[in-house]
């Protein structure tokens, strides 16, 4: 595969072009030929940091650039963010901080979007509508407003002309992935060219605010259950593609308050029903909040947990539920080894994988967050660790496990910014055995135990024909057991076979050496001018010669 060269994408390959000169990788502009697209001359490829100092300064680096570059491209960053497998720890924490603010847009252009989106003017459809956006990001910005009988709501409004740049920008890294997945080695172990297949329709969805308020509505269902966990209803008929209207949460940022808010607080069954929240997403429901950071979790004014900014969001297949429950309790009760068996079963292992050296990897992290306190193990960076080591060993773990453990993570910080006693691995013990019940009660359906029943009552109906059979037969000395085994007598023949056809090709070739010797010897009777018997030898080696080969070419196609 070859890149186009796209007039319309030559500037965000020249930007993409730049970037990997400058960290290090012009081998791979050079061989995609995007030499073209760079202003000036291609500079070399720059040394590999020597420190981590370099290094955490070079990954800066590479966060400044991404966040000039565009919304596509932080978003880009986010993603990664969670690969551990894909890049070092200096460019994770970097990339982590990244920050999806800009200024807002116009209120004009606001105005305008909503009345197209909703098919009625802004003073028809709200009582009123601050100008002022209480929050804006690159892909939208949101307002708050009252509807038309008194309710209050959050307006998200997408950012006009966002959906054709970032289409723009999806191309461009979605031609140059494949590129480089035909010609690296790297690229192509790592997927390179999945792992922004996946980004394209993340992304996707996440312009698609229809999608959110599904998310919205899906997860309010699901923890409806849990008095100290709200979410935000969107309102249906004001809600479309680009424009998303919800309940407005009363409340501040748990980072945002102060230490005599928190003291008011019930903080340590806050902390606690937030990470069970988070579990039963997971493990039960299958569909959890991929983006638990401190900005997107309020305390609302009558003291719940409001979970905000549902555009990205993960689901998790029945098989994996079962598995990474089985991981977080081998991680909590620091079983290194059923820790390596479970994520190593859950992954993709290479040709040259070393799963030997990733369990050793394994007992070693282990041993070392063994000496630390409960409050000091952050049970997301171990996830998160167990996925890079992983990476290192050429073991491909599925990108689902990365995002659990980026969400772990961020849940480690919020629930110790709620209650800095609080423990993770005791939380994922005391709710194993509640998790583990409701993921059985809610996997048996009526249409399962239907069948079960169905089978079950044929087995015992057929039972006793069955066993009576059995029984007969076994006192008629009639029972036998029909094993598969090598037909030892047909081996034989065969072997016998091919021992015959070597010693008649001995044969033939003893009679041809005869004949030769013979020709050589004078007197006797003649035939044609040849001694009579060497020509006999020779006619007797061609007829043997000819019978064998005609019997091995009509037997072999037989």
């Amino acid at each position: 595969m070859t890149l186009s060269m796209d007039p319309k994408h030559l500037k965000r390959y020249g930007r993409i072009a730049s970037l990997l000169v400058r960290h290090g990788r012009s081998d791979v502009v050079r061989r995609a030929g995007l030499e073209p697209s760079l202003d000036g001359d291609l500079p070399e490829a720059a040394a590999e940091p020597g420190t981590d100092a370099e290094m955490e300064k070079r990954a800066a680096s590479l966060t400044d650039e991404l966040e000039a570059m565009g919304p596509t491209f932080v978003k880009l960053g986010q993603l990664l963010s969670t690969r551990v497998d894909l890049l070092p720890p200096a460019y994770i924490h970097a990339l982590a901080r990244l920050q999806d603010r800009v200024d807002p847009f116009p209120f004009e252009e606001v105005e305008r979007i909503v009345s197209d989106e909703l098919g009625v003017r802004l003073s028809k459809a709200f009582e009123s509508f601050e100008r002022e956006p209480v929050a804006a990001a690159s892909l939208g910005q949101v307002h708050r407003a009252v509807l038309r009988d008194g309710r209050a709501v959050a307006v998200k409004v997408q950012r006009p002309g966002i959906r054709a740049r970032v289409r723009e920008d999806l191309e461009a890294l979605e031609e140059l992935a494949g590129f480089l997945d035909d010609h690296s080695d790297t690229a192509h172990r790592y997927r390179l060219a999945e792992v922004i297949d996946h980004f394209r329709r993340s992304l996707i969805r996440e312009l698609d605010y229809r999608s959110e308020a599904r998310n919205l509505d899906t997860l309010a269902a699901n923890l409806a259950e849990m008095d100290t966990i709200c979410v935000p209803k969107p309102v249906e008929s004001y809600s479309t593609a680009r424009v998303l209207t919800m309940e407005l949460v009363k409340g501040r940022k748990v980072t945002a308050l102060s230490p005599l808010a928190l003291m008011e607080l019930d903080r340590s069954r806050l902390a606690e029903d937030l990470f069970r929240a988070y579990l039963k997403q997971i493990l039960v429901d299958g569909f959890f909040h991929a983006d638990p950071h401190p900005g997107n979790v309020f305390i609302t004014d009558d003291q719940k947990i409001a979970l905000l900014d549902l555009g990205m969001t993960a689901t998790v297949s029945t098989r994996l539920r079962e598995q990474l429950l089985r991981l977080l309790l081998a991680v909590a009760d620091a079983e290194a080894d059923d820790a390596a068996e479970v994520l190593i079963g859950l992954s993709e292992p290479e040709e040259d994988a070393d799963t030997d050296g990733f369990t050793r990897e394994v007992e070693d992290l282990v041993m070392r967050t063994e000496g630390q306190t409960a409050s000091e193990v952050a049970v997301g960076a171990v996830v998160l660790e167990l996925v890079r080591k992983a990476g290192e060993h050429h073991i491909s773990p599925p990108s689902e496990l990365a995002m659990l453990g980026k969400t772990l993570l961020n849940l480690d910080e919020v629930g110790r910014t709620l209650d800095p006693d609080f423990e993770p691995n005791a939380a994922i013990r005391r709710n194993a055995a509640a998790l583990m019940e409701r993921r059985m009660m809610e996997s048996v359906s009526p249409s399962s135990l239907l069948k079960a029943a169905l089978e079950a009552n044929e087995l015992v109906q057929q039972m006793p024909r069955r066993l009576n059979r059995i029984l007969e037969m076994l006192s008629e000395n009639r029972l036998t057991l029909n094993v598969e085994a090598v037909d030892e007598v047909r081996l034989i023949a065969g072997l016998e076979k091919i021992a015959n056809r070597i010693t008649l090709g001995l044969v033939i070739a003893a009679l041809i050496m005869g004949a030769a010797m013979l020709v050589r010897v004078d007197g006797g009777p003649e035939i044609l001018g040849y001694p009579a018997l060497a020509l006999v030898f020779f006619l007797a080696a061609a007829i043997a010669g000819i019978t064998l080969a005609l019997r091995i070419v009509l037997r072999d196609r037989e």
